[in-house]
């Protein structure tokens, strides 16, 4: 199943760094990509995985357009941010 989904607190090419790993880690996933630009998380699944998907974004500081975006949420996305970019 291919899934498009657009998130919240994108920033820059460390974020997608971050997510890239963080939605890989996910066993069913075949694929992730990233367009910083139209803050968009395209994923590749085995099977119907959306609402988990959703919640890793979220935990990783990433929630989807139109869910709560709280501090914390922005507050993780920074952290994130910045191991991205370290791990580049």
């Amino acid at each position: 199943m291919n899934y498009s989904i657009e998130i919240q607190n994108l920033k820059c090419g460390g974020c997608a760094n971050s997510i890239k790993k963080g939605i890989s880690k996910l066993t069913e996933v075949s694929s992730v990509d990233v367009d910083v630009e139209n803050a968009l998380v395209k994923i590749e699944a085995a099977e119907n995985l959306e609402d988990s998907l959703k919640t890793e974004l979220a935990r990783l500081g990433y929630p989807a357009v139109g869910e709560n975006n709280p501090l914390g949420s922005k507050a993780k996305s920074f952290v994130s941010c910045a191991v991205g970019r370290m791990s580049n």
